[in-house]
């Protein structure tokens, strides 16, 4: 926002010069982003000159050739121009040769259509004066001629300031001044209002004010005023100038006067054409789906029922606390004037702004909390100068709907709390006064009640109060002093528990670790999970294009990482992430846990002996290895195919479990060919997607126990058992080690049954499969005699015979 210093010093006597305000205002939150000089100081050889004559230009219908005197001793110069605002007598600034007028056009003699032009006569864009283009600046109550034009108007100095969503009071000149008051110690000075405070009253005739009705929640408070024949024309110089030193362009004196006030209060205001309204009555209401209306900058825009207008009786004016319609605004026919001072939802303003791209000043200072208490100042303020400056009659009676939102607020506080919070011992007169500068009222002595006011919205804590202390305290008096962390207590949270040794294991198994935003595109979840495209979770008010919904996978994300590095030659060819997913669940919408890693199947680095590739059995050791480390089970299912393959590539990926049945969910396999592609990566990618529900994790994990190793050797018997074709290997190993378990108990110890060998084909009867297991047998104290363990041995063959469908292959 940008604000002018000479603007700011009506409101505060600050001796400071720009170049302290700009070191002093950042230390109260305002950050100054860009300082500039808007005198015409640096306008050398640009003097007063007077128009001795005008004649036709020989060679050019539009231009003129002048007698200009630019000194009361010298020559009068001959210059060629094109402007025809001015007539004889007229003084205006005249550029001589060898001046260098803003924006680096240099000033020289020169021909023009065969007619030597000894300088130049100069608008008010052309100066950077004003933004008055339409001929040549004439300067008012005939200035000496010679005079240097720089010496004509007051320096004056604008900053641009970054005002945070939270300070929407400092987006005003008197918001500003008010900080500047406090930080400097110096009294705010209000404009004296003359208008008398005016009577509420029920619309009627005689006030111009036929109708008011509030038809939406989006607008607590609502006020209307009136004024009776004002003169429409051109602005003061210094109103023009006020408006020019922040950027605003002149429109006319009431127009004027609504912007000027914006920019003093905070407040935005509106101004109709009382004749423009139809049937002079005003409703406040939600727009119309596919209403339309063309705002003051020409442009129509199409309205839906999440948008708030003010409209009369036929259409809408007005698209509430955004921009006006020019159906009803004020030009050089109107003589009545019906004045708006109202209080919007900040939330309903920014999404309207937001949704049809429309970003003005008062939109900006709606969206961020207008002062409900400066709703009849701002009004009373722009009455005083339209009557000053466009003359007319205000009706004493104002119309009103509803009542303004909020008021001052109460905050208990004690001086211990703010010595905690800030570390040092703080004088209670000083954290007064500090309160008081800043406008707050403070009653009793420690605990104090601190009336905090409405222009304030965002100061609702103690805490809050504390922040206050320290911006006008001054962070540069705080006296250092050792740092001070208490031990943060972290209650127990199964879930980070989980995280914490998922993390640890993957990256002793070689993986690196990536964090990849919880939001992904419609489109992206569209292309790689088409059976969610109905029941993706989307934001509301998403901030850009490619964060619109909360990814239902880390697997995209994961391929991103992968294809970022491999395309800048990192050899980066392992990684994973932990994270929330969140997917439609057979009660509505769930959070779930995830961890999901994604590898190439090759080393990405040349190595001189080759290398295999890994497939589907090593991500299974991987998962193996990540569930023993984290202390969850398997669950113990079959691995099947994935029917809805995508993003997976079909007869490729297998899934075992069901997040919704089983509480745990684990996808397996090589991702879609054609999803790696989009993402641009050259060849296949492996990967391994875990759901789990975080339900899972409350179940209290059973405490690990340590035993020594048995010192003695063990007795290892290996067995090949012939299978149907469909049983899957686990099921062969577990009902083999139960088995052995049960002949072993009170004997001998049994270690794990493993696999190690699977054959098919040749030689097997049809549908069948060898699974080959090794079993070892051990005792703590002895070491076991070979015709013991051969009995045991016999037996359970013997009882898987009898007892499973199982054969021995001989």
């Amino acid at each position: 926002m940008k604000v002018s210093i000479d603007w700011l010093r009506q409101y505060v006597d600050c001796s400071a010069t720009h170049l302290e305000l700009v070191d002093s205002l950042p230390m109260l939150g305002l950050e100054v982003e860009e300082s500039g000089n808007q005198s015409s100081s640096s306008l050398e050889h640009v003097v007063v000159g007077e128009i001795l004559s005008k004649e036709p230009h020989p060679e050019a219908d539009r231009l003129s050739v002048c007698t200009v005197t630019v000194s009361e001793q010298g020559e009068p110069a001959k210059i060629v121009c094109g402007a025809t605002n001015f007539v004889v007598g007229d003084r205006v600034p005249v550029a001589l040769p060898g001046a260098k007028l803003p924006g680096g056009f240099k000033i020289k003699k020169s021909k023009l259509r065969g007619v030597a032009s000894e300088g130049m006569m100069c608008s008010a864009v052309e100066l950077e004066l004003g933004q008055d283009n339409e001929g040549l600046l004439i300067l008012p109550d005939n200035p000496k001629v010679g005079t240097p034009v720089s010496e004509l108007f007051q320096s004056d100095v604008t900053l641009e300031l970054e005002i945070t969503a939270n300070r929407g009071d400092c987006l005003s000149h008197i918001g500003v001044a008010r900080e500047m008051a406090a930080y400097y110690e110096e009294n705010l000075k209000l404009p004296e209002l003359k208008i008398s405070a005016p009577v509420t009253n029920q619309p009627t005739d005689q006030n111009l004010i036929h109708g008011l009705s509030v038809e939406t929640e989006n607008c607590p408070f609502y006020s209307l005023w009136a004024i009776r024949g004002v003169k429409i024309g051109p602005s003061p110089d210094w109103l023009k100038t006020r408006l020019e030193s922040v950027g605003a362009r002149s429109i006319n004196n009431v127009v004027d006067i609504t912007n000027f006030v914006l920019w003093e209060t905070g407040q935005p205001l509106h101004a109709f054409d009382a004749q423009k309204v139809t049937q002079q009555s005003i409703v406040v209401r939600q727009a119309m789906e596919g209403e339309k209306l063309t705002t003051l900058d020409g442009v129509e825009r199409i309205l839906d029922s999440k948008m708030m207008v003010i409209a009369d009786s036929q259409k809408a004016l007005v698209i509430a606390g955004v921009m006006g319609s020019i159906d009803a605004e004020v030009d050089d026919s109107t003589v009545d004037i019906i004045l708006e001072s109202a209080w919007f939802e900040p939330g309903n303003v920014r999404s309207t702004a937001r949704r049809l791209g429309l970003h003005s000043d008062s939109s900006q200072r709606f969206a961020r909390d207008v002062d409900p208490s400066g709703i009849e100042f701002a009004a009373r303020r722009a009455i005083d100068l339209i009557l000053e400056i466009a003359g007319g009659e205000c009706i004493p009676e104002v119309v009103v709907a509803g009542e303004p939102p909020r008021g001052s607020r109460v905050i208990q506080i004690d001086q211990s709390f703010v010595e905690e919070k800030c570390g040092f011992s703080v004088d209670p007169g000083i954290l007064v006064r500090s309160w008081e500068r800043l406008g707050f009222q403070v009653e009793g002595t420690n605990p104090w009640s601190v009336e905090v006011p409405s222009f304030r919205s965002e100061v609702d804590r103690p805490i809050d109060l504390v922040e206050e202390f320290i911006r006008i305290y001054g962070t540069s008096k705080l006296t250092d002093c050792i740092l001070s962390i208490p031990a943060i207590h972290r209650e127990n949270d199964p879930s980070y528990d989980f995280f914490d040794r998922t993390i640890e294991n993957l990256s002793g198994q070689g993986f690196q670790e990536v964090c990849n935003y919880s939001l992904r595109s419609g489109e992206e979840i569209k292309n790689w999970f088409p059976q969610l495209e109905n029941e993706k979770i989307g934001l509301l008010n998403p901030l850009t294009a490619d964060h619109t919904h909360v990814r239902p996978s880390l697997l995209p994300g994961l391929l991103d990482s992968l294809a970022n590095n491999q395309k800048n030659l990192n050899p980066l060819s392992q990684v994973f992430e932990t994270g929330r997913v969140f997917q439609p669940g057979p009660r509505g919408n769930v959070e779930l846990l995830s961890v999901s890693f994604a590898l190439f199947p090759h080393s990405v680095i040349r190595e001189w002996k080759e290398t295999d590739e890994l497939d589907f059995f090593d991500l299974k050791r991987i998962i193996h290895r990540l569930f023993h480390g984290t202390g969850i089970s398997l669950p113990k299912k079959k691995w099947c195919p994935i029917e809805d393959s995508s993003p997976w590539q079909n007869k490729h990926a297998a899934r075992i479990g069901n997040v919704h049945q089983n509480k745990i969910e684990i996808s397996s396999g090589i991702i879609s060919l054609a999803l790696s592609k989009e993402k641009e990566i050259r060849g296949p990618v492996l990967a391994v997607e875990i759901i789990i529900d975080p339900i899972l994790l409350s179940k209290k994990r059973k405490n690990t126990t340590f035993q020594p190793f048995s010192t003695f050797p063990p007795a290892i018997k290996d067995l090949a058992l012939v299978v149907d074709q469909n049983e899957s290997a686990e099921q062969v190993r577990s009902s083999l080690e139960l088995i052995a378990i049960d002949i072993a108990k009170g004997k001998f110890e049994v270690d794990p049954v493993t696999i190690f060998d699977l054959f098919s084909g040749k030689g097997m009867p049809e549908n069948q499969k060898s699974i080959a297991c090794s079993m070892r047998f051990r005792s703590p104290d002895r070491t076991l005699g070979e015709n013991e363990v051969n009995a045991a041995f016999e037996k359970i063959v013997e009882k898987i015979e009898t007892n499973t469908p199982y054969s021995l292959r001989t």
